[in-house]
């Protein structure tokens, strides 16, 4: 069972109203309700600004409600304002009633919940577009009155800035959550097709220029979850086909002209080599592990090269990753 809380407000108290959180939850929302194929994903509730008001009390309740029973995963995420308060050095999620000192949800209070849940609940995700989020990156000086608490087994946080960084909207978008929203429709997705938030992270990191805003990555889990699962990039029937194509990870497969039907400028001379349609199976299926770097030419650049003079390929690192992978059954 996997279930999420999404939440996005963007009406705050005049002049601190954003424009982008609202968009942001919505298409979120729609995102981790199904995987690419339209299967069933998260459970996700959704509370956003423009459907009623979003209080302090709403928000604890419907926290609470998430870390309440057993669940494979939860999810919680939360755009809008965010707040350190460098006095009890504590940050806040910035309700729509918030106000100093009480500005919303404490993150220490969200951290210890989902501390506790486990093992009730395996695996605990944290994404927060919002200003000074980082901190609930941070291991120490989340406890309550600055003792250390920990990031507990389980939990993953990934938040749009560091704890002195502020989190920026363009194009009626937050700038780390339109990122997300591309990872997860499957820019982030591994050869498989498994998002997971470390490669949503990558995918945030890489994408985000060095002066920008920089997203801060903390987990404390022993394997990587999938948050969304997409069409793999390669077809995993052919994945699997791997140890039968190269029986160890050094083997060099070996091509000829008769995996190349398109012989181009060299058909006249190969006009005496047929061409065997179950090569061609295999040589297509080799292209589609090679545009995703899975195997490369041993003696030529190109692939079609390697066909036409008969050279071989060979697995890259990838490559051999996924060929164990499929030797021990488990794509």
């Amino acid at each position: 069972m996997k279930k999420a809380l999404v939440v996005g407000i963007d009406n705050y108290p005049a002049p601190n109203q954003l424009s982008g959180c609202v968009n942001d939850a919505v298409e979120l929302s729609a995102l981790l309700e199904s995987n690419g194929d339209g299967s069933p994903n998260f459970d996700v509730r959704r509370i956003i600004s423009s459907e009623g008001s979003v209080t302090s009390a709403k928000l604890h309740e419907a926290i609470g409600e998430l870390f309440a029973g057993d669940a494979d995963t939860v999810l919680l995420y939360f755009a809008g304002h965010g707040i350190m308060d460098e006095e009890t050095n504590n940050g806040f999620l910035v309700t729509q009633d918030g106000s100093n000192p009480n500005w919303g949800i404490n993150l220490s209070g969200i951290l210890q919940q989902a501390n506790k849940a486990h093992p009730r609940i395996k695996s605990t995700v944290i994404l927060l577009d919002s200003c000074q989020s980082g901190f609930a990156g941070e291991v120490s000086g989340l406890g309550e009155n600055g003792a250390v608490s920990h990031i507990g087994n389980g939990v993953t946080i990934l938040t749009a800035c560091h704890r002195q960084g502020f989190a920026a909207e363009a194009n009626g978008h937050g700038k780390f959550t339109d990122i997300m929203i591309d990872g997860l429709g499957g820019a982030a997705s591994d050869v498989i097709g498994r998002v997971t938030p470390a490669s949503l992270y990558a995918h945030v990191d890489q994408t985000l220029g060095a002066w920008e805003q920089r997203p801060i990555y903390k987990a404390n889990v022993q394997s990587f979850i999938s948050l969304r699962e997409v069409s793999p990039k390669v077809p995993k029937e052919v994945l699997r086909r791997l140890p039968q194509y190269f029986p160890t990870a050094s083997h060099i497969f070996k091509l000829d002209p008769s995996f190349e039907p398109d012989r181009g400028e060299e058909a006249e001379n190969l006009a005496g080599v047929a061409v065997d349609d179950d090569n061609v199976r295999i040589y297509r299926e080799l292209q589609k592990c090679h545009q995703h770097g899975l195997v490369t030419p041993t003696e030529h650049e190109f692939m079609w090269h390697s066909a036409v003079f008969s050279g071989g390929v060979r697995l890259t690192a990838t490559g051999a990753h996924y060929r164990k992978l499929a030797e021990k059954k488990k794509i």
